[in-house]
């Protein structure tokens, strides 16, 4: 965890912008029958953290017996130097509802809860899960998920390629997709276990983003933060498309326009915006114009 924490470190002063949270793990991090130090030490962590640090915090589910502890003494004690807390094997809205009064009771009322779904059946309640209001972003366990099936998923569908391919695992990743985007959540990939091989992990990272909907990535190792960094920011291209069209269409007042010999109105305005959003939040290199607009944009916290 503390080594993690310098990365992110180092990397914001490359970047000049903080690309990637850091979460830390109480689920599987903390040993059993050692679960209240372990909250001790998260507590420690994130208050000793630099004022730029993103840091979060993976409780356990809500029906283990040391959740209520969790919440209590991480989110009572350093709820305000957490981004979010990430909540395992989500099943139902009402786990996030109990989960939300559990951070209510410990002060933390504006801290967001991000779910990991891991069941046939959570997947089947995708949207209803996503609409909670204080729900932020949903990720896929893979690996439960597949093991939830008792043998039906070979192991291929844990895979750097598999996961890809088998229907059931397709399936699941395009409603969680959904899902978030449906409720204006953020659809997170989950973890892919191939940190050496890194051209079929960067290939998996490409499509994550470009085929399945995925706008952030989850690393399990240190080697794949800047392919995920690359792979889901904009291109150099984009970014200058998106900030020349923008630029010709604020000068137009925001009425439609013609740009390269196509019809450009609001509709692809809100998509290049996201380009650039993605930019801004990756360390992409920016145009002037388009960093006064994000200073603009800040300064009237509309960002």
């Amino acid at each position: 965890m503390r080594k993690s924490l310098q990365l992110q470190e180092e990397m914001t002063r490359e970047f000049g912008a903080c690309v990637f949270d850091v979460t830390l793990d109480c689920e599987d991090g903390a040993p059993v029958g050692g679960e209240a130090e372990h909250a001790a030490l998260v507590v420690e962590l994130a208050l000793n953290a630099k004022p730029q640090a993103r840091v979060a915090v993976r409780v356990h589910p809500v029906d283990h017996p040391a959740f209520e502890s969790d919440i209590a003494t991480i989110a009572g004690r350093a709820g305000h130097r957490l981004v979010h807390v990430m909540l395992p094997k989500v099943e139902r809205p009402e786990d996030v509802e109990r989960a939300a009064r559990a951070l209510d009771a410990a002060g933390a009322r504006a801290l967001p809860l991000q779910g990991l779904i891991e069941s046939p059946a959570a997947v089947h309640r995708a949207f209803d899960i996503a609409a909670h209001p204080r729900i932020q972003s949903l990720s896929f366990g893979l690996m439960d998920f597949v093991s939830a099936h008792g043998g039906a998923i070979p192991s291929e569908g844990m895979g750097v390629q598999g996961q890809f391919t088998h229907p059931l695992v397709v399936r699941a990743k395009l409603e969680i997709s959904s899902a978030c985007h449906a409720h204006g959540k953020v659809p997170s990939h989950g973890v892919v276990t191939e940190f050496r091989d890194q051209r079929a992990f960067r290939a998996a990272a490409s499509r994550a983003a470009n085929e399945f909907g995925y706008t952030r990535m989850w690393s399990i190792h240190p080697d794949q933060i800047r392919s995920i960094v690359e792979l889901f920011a904009p291109s150099k291209n984009e970014i200058h498309k998106a900030s020349q069209l923008l630029r010709a269409a604020e000068q137009a007042e925001w009425a439609p326009i013609s740009f390269d010999g196509k019809l450009e109105d609001r509709a692809s305005y809100r998509y290049y915006w996201h380009v650039l959003e993605r930019a801004h939040q990756t360390g992409r290199p920016l145009p002037d114009e388009a960093r006064e607009w994000f200073a603009r944009s800040q300064s009237n916290g509309e960002i």
